[in-house]
């Protein structure tokens, strides 16, 4: 059997930092009631700064409120599964009685989302095992496409102004109105499919209890995104595919997961090999992350 995602012998294979390891506290207060899709504009609120060490490690409430219940380091996850209406809608975007969605707190990318599965017994086990059961694989393959979805529907409103093929299509379709031409969406430019800058997947070596998927935009893009394990873990095999699985028992990922932490840093959109040399790969990604938009 594959080692617990809370196995403390493995610290050398964790992909965080240990103040990203944080606890998690419920508000005594039922703060998000809708379990309705969010506003698109919620996804990004979290990424835009990096949350203070107050907030990774608690949420402030008033003294005189009663007790809280905080879920501890690695199970800091266990928060959101337990009581989701308790957060914010920046915090926990929608949940059911199958699933948590919520914000990373340490987004690696413009867009980064979390999927907690509420199973109570697939909860901890190891993604390797828990997702070699078909039916559940399933569900959780079902509901990573409609958030890829999601995710692709709110880069498109923040860059699209940027994109070449969508102005393209913009500036077609605004000539069709302005000619009093019926739209031909087949004569159409296709405009940019913004499905295809969205990936998700389980790291190999979970550094969170709580069974977690990841969904987030290609660009790894973002202020946290601040150590060579950051990176690494969303562009090596660390990153294990949610269409991968169910995965075979002789998987090398299974069994040599800290050794993709510590491989070269290659950008993802160009290939460019830079060592160790992660600030000089940061301001590269600056540089790319422009050009992304543009496509």
């Amino acid at each position: 059997m594959d080692p617990g995602p809370h196995d403390e012998n493995s610290v050398a294979q964790d992909s965080v930092t240990g103040e990203e390891i944080s606890s998690t506290t419920i508000p005594p207060f039922t703060a998000n009631k809708d379990t309705k899709p969010p506003k698109l504009t919620e996804l990004r609120s979290q990424s835009k700064q990096r949350p203070s060490a107050k907030e990774s490690s608690t949420h402030s409430v008033p003294h005189a409120l009663p007790a809280l219940t905080t879920f501890t380091g690695r199970a800091g996850l266990g928060a959101y599964i337990h009581a989701p209406e308790s957060f914010p809608g920046s915090r926990v975007i929608r949940y059911d009685e199958n699933f948590v969605v919520t914000n990373d707190l340490y987004p690696k990318s413009s867009i980064h989302l979390l999927l907690l599965p509420r199973h109570p017994e697939k909860q901890f086990l190891h993604p390797y095992e828990a997702l070699q059961e078909t039916e559940f694989l399933s569900t959780i393959q079902e509901e990573v496409r409609k958030l890829k979805l999601l995710v692709a529907k709110e880069l498109q409103r923040c860059f699209s102004k940027f994109s070449s093929k969508d102005q393209e299509r913009e500036e077609a379709i605004e000539n069709a109105l302005e000619a009093g031409k019926e739209l031909d969406e087949a004569s159409l430019p296709p405009g940019r499919d913004w499905s295809k800058e969205v990936i998700a997947g389980i790291h190999s070596h979970p550094s969170m209890s709580h069974l977690h998927i990841h969904i987030l935009s290609v660009d790894r893009h973002n202020q946290c995104m601040r150590h060579r394990k950051h990176y690494n873990s969303f562009n090596t095999p660390f990153l294990v595919g949610v269409e991968e699985f169910p995965m075979k028992k002789e998987d090398m990922r299974r069994r040599f997961k800290e050794k993709f932490l510590r491989e070269d840093l290659v950008c993802w959109r160009c290939g460019r090999n830079f060592g160790n040399k992660f600030a000089r790969l940061k301001e590269h990604l600056e540089e790319e992350f422009e050009e992304w938009k543009k496509e």
